[in-house]
């Protein structure tokens, strides 16, 4: 058994596909079905049900899998150890971001560290919550930045930031002249949210059950395509305050505040507790710590065991 062995099961494991595990790992197909016919061989069981189009974990292959990954996160701690040496800040981060955080945040981030940490650029991966969570944990992400709460074994959380939330509706309508707007009104009209892939819209709707109930929702793949649709005309939606700066701003929408205590959301930076380059996270965490803007309302710092 080697960890190339390993490697590339865990590849066909996320890919469900020879072929495009094959690519992932930079080998031949025939090596890599090869390779792993020879750890079945080895272990004497089937790890894979393989069909014309698709390939499926057996029930035993899950539970190597899983093992196979914290194997490969711990070798990878000891090339990690080797090539930083005492600086945890050399070397890139990869750091997943969630879709309605990562356009908004990343900008003035990526300035910050910049100047901080010059020596650790970011591979970034935007994705959604559950997706980000399978990459957290299989190691495809060292970090990510996304909304609590988000419960998972082995993953502690840096508190990092409250946001709230902001209606926006089009320039011509009703509530354009409006100081304040109070959510429970939000179930008189048509709303624009994400779709149910993102969590983002399971916040706005815990903030206004009552559009849950009885309000007209419709649904879009991103904050920039339903700003889009408020500025036609199409309805009106909530978004997160940084998504509703002045730098986003469309002149066909109208930003009005929600009346007090608004919605908001309480952004965090995730990893797991196994990762060895801890002064990294915590580097990470005081950038965007140090990031101004009246969106972001600071907490206390403070890591939440899972």
């Amino acid at each position: 058994m080697t960890l190339n062995e390993l490697r590339y099961i865990v590849a066909v494991a996320r890919e469900r596909n020879f072929r495009r595990a094959a690519e992932k790992s930079f080998v031949s197909q025939p090596a890599l079905s090869l390779a792993i016919k020879k750890l079945e061989e080895e272990l004497g069981v089937s790890l894979f049900e393989r069909r014309k189009n698709d390939v499926t974990l057996t029930p035993v292959g899950e539970r190597v899998i899983e093992q196979a990954m914290r194997v490969l996160d711990e070798a990878a701690k000891i090339r990690e150890i080797a090539q930083q040496g005492s600086d945890q800040l050399s070397g890139a981060i990869r750091l997943g971001a969630i879709h309605t955080i990562g356009p908004y945040l990343l900008p003035d981030l990526i300035t910050v560290l910049s100047q901080a940490a010059p020596g650790m650029p970011l591979e970034v991966e935007e994705n959604t919550t559950a997706n980000l969570e399978v990459q957290l944990r299989n190691g495809a992400v060292d970090a990510a930045i996304i909304a609590l709460p988000f419960d998972v074994p082995g993953v502690e959380t840096l508190s990092l930031y409250d946001e709230p939330f902001v209606v926006v509706v089009p320039r011509a309508h009703a509530w354009a002249g409006r100081e304040n707007i109070v959510a429970a009104d939000l179930a008189e009209e048509k709303v624009l949210l994400l779709n149910s892939g993102h969590c983002f819209s399971n916040q706005v709707i815990g903030a206004c059950p009552e559009l849950a109930r009885k309000g007209e929702v419709q649904q879009g793949n991103s904050l920039e395509t339903i700003r889009n649709m408020v500025a036609s005309g199409l309805g009106i939606s909530v978004l997160p305050c940084s998504a509703a700066s002045e730098r986003y701003r469309n002149p066909l929408v109208q930003v009005i505040p929600f009346r007090d205590p608004a919605p908001t959301r309480r952004v965090a930076l995730a990893s797991r507790k196994s990762f060895v380059r801890t002064e990294a996270i915590t580097a990470l965490a005081d950038a965007i710590r140090a990031i101004r803007s009246d969106c972001f309302q600071p907490v206390v710092a403070s890591a939440r065991p899972q």
